[in-house]
């Protein structure tokens, strides 16, 4: 076996090993539980989640609850139209009390879905360095308290699918990482020392997750005991990680 087809293998089994370890269980479910969620926190006849394409050119439905949902997932619009595409571009949350009179309001696209609703509260989602995408909220209970109180709440359930979809995106990155690092590999190099090449060569936080991953093709190497010795190790890192989010809230 040539030393390309060695670190293939290995490549290969570090990825099926450590690939749950870094994507979150269930997340397209976690998106879903969200909106529905929410729908029903605020009383809502729908509430959906458009993610932004990597251009930055369109949105697209990736999940929805209530009414119209079947048909708004998988639609795709403009991102410089509509009410939702306002609010990835401008960053900005927002709340109308008549869609009918708001000239940026998508008639066409809501007719597709098969529900126009009256009122929208809208919120980016959005990590420290990039919009993501919008939550929408349609039709919320009248009975509730003012929108700015409700914009403030459902800011907090967009804050936890930018977590998620952060997750996701730290996942598609060490994927490339690993192939980075195999192409990268010096001839003779082991996965692991191939890894700790290309994490000299790379971005921080690519850096982290090549060194990450690194640790992983040693750790595969040696015993049982110690592999349930560092997973327990980072199992109590992130207890400890996710009580410190949990507090700074």
């Amino acid at each position: 076996m040539t030393n390309s087809d060695e670190l293939l293998r290995e490549l290969g089994e570090l990825a099926t090993s450590l690939g749950p370890a870094v994507r979150p269980a269930e997340s397209d479910a976690v998106l879903r539980t969200l909106t529905e969620t929410a729908r029903r926190l605020f009383g809502a006849a729908a509430c959906s989640l458009a993610l932004l394409t990597d251009d930055d050119s369109e949105l697209v439905y990736t999940t929805a609850s209530g009414q119209g949902a079947d048909n708004v997932t998988g639609m795709r619009m403009p991102a410089s139209q509509g009410i939702a595409g306002w609010v990835v571009q401008s960053g900005q949350p927002i709340a109308v009390s008549d869609v009918a009179r708001d000239p940026r309001f998508a008639e066409g696209a809501a007719r597709q879905t098969g529900y126009v609703p009256t009122t929208i509260l809208a919120v980016p989602v959005e990590t420290p360095g990039r919009t993501l995408g919008v939550i929408s909220l349609l039709d919320r209970d009248p009975d509730r308290a003012d929108a700015a109180h409700d914009m403030a709440l459902l800011s907090l359930f967009a804050d936890q699918a930018a977590l998620t979809l952060a997750s996701i995106d730290n996942f598609a990155a060490l994927g490339r990482v690993l192939l980075s690092a195999l192409a990268d590999a010096a001839a003779g190099s082991d996965l692991a020392d191939a890894l700790s090449q290309a994490a000299r060569g790379l971005p921080p936080a690519d850096a982290d997750l090549a060194a990450l991953a690194a640790a992983f093709a040693a750790l595969a190497q040696r015993g049982a005991a110690e592999r349930r010795l560092a997973l327990a190790v980072l199992t109590a890192v992130g207890d400890y990680a996710g009580r410190r989010q949990s507090r700074s809230r």
